[in-house]
Parts: structure tokens; C-alpha cells; sequence
């Protein structure tokens, strides 16, 4: 199944084409924590190096953290990792998109989470237009 799944499906990694893309004009230019690998090669239209990403599992652009995302976007020049300051200590670890899984936020009112809100206090009025 592993040929059929490249061959039509474009979520699970990198398609066929994009492999052949990777090999034949790709130059690698690093790989961040999580396993994606980043390269660059050929030109666009506009005559900017293109770059792109090949995830390492699913296909979802929340994956790429900040630092690559900007060098995605031709924001930075080099690989990130030699214009990076060093990491704060407040600052979290980075966590994947988590909608549509066990994970995502719920709010009291939503329907996985049982449907019940908490009852309107009265301190609502609804605007009504002057006639």
C-alpha cells in the first residue's frame, strides 16, 4: 500500500511529485526538532529561491515552528538556527494544533462536553433600534 498511498494521497507526506521535485532540484537546508526537513532550490516566478517543508508524519502547517516558518516565508536569509537568540526560560514548548483531537479546547456550552451552559445571569439587555 505504501506506492498507492504516494501516489494519491497528498495529507500522509510528500506526494510523488514532490519527492521527485525534492530529488532532483532540492538542496537541504536543515531539519528542526520535531523531524521535518526543509529545502530549498530552483526559482519562482517572482525569481525568489522557492523553499518548502517534507513533515515527518501528517501534512499540517501548525507543525512548522515559528523560526522555520519565517525562513519558509523568505523573512530570514540563512538556516534559522544561526539567527535564533537563545531560548527564554518562560517561554513553552512548542505543541501541535490540537483541534480535532481528544485534546482540543471544549468550552462549557459545547456539545462534546455535554451541551449544558451556564443559566444567563439577567445582566444581558438586547439592543433594540430606535423607531
Amino acid at each position: 500500500m505504501g506506492i498507492l498511498s504516494k501516489i494519491f494521497t497528498w495529507w500522509d507526506g510528500a506526494t510523488i511529485g514532490t519527492s521527485l521535485f525534492t530529488a532532483r532540484k532540492g538542496r537541504k537546508v536543515g531539519e528542526d526538532h520535531m523531524g521535518n526537513v526543509y529545502y530549498e532550490g530552483g526559482k519562482d516566478v517572482m525569481g525568489l529561491t522557492r523553499r518548502w517543508v517534507i513533515y515527518n508524519g501528517p501534512n499540517d502547517a501548525s507543525r512548522v515552528p515559528a523560526e522555520w516558518h519565517g525562513w519558509l516565508h523568505q523573512n530570514v536569509e540563512g538556516a534559522p538556527e544561526s539567527h535564533l537568540p537563545p531560548p527564554r526560560i518562560w517561554e513553552k514548548d512548542y505543541v501541535p494544533n490540537q483541534t480535532g483531537t481528544a485534546n482540543a479546547y471544549r468550552p462549557l456550552g459545547a456539545i462534546e462536553s455535554g451541551g449544558h451552559r451556564a443559566m444567563a445571569t439577567g445582566d444581558y439587555e438586547a439592543w433594540k433600534p430606535d423607531a
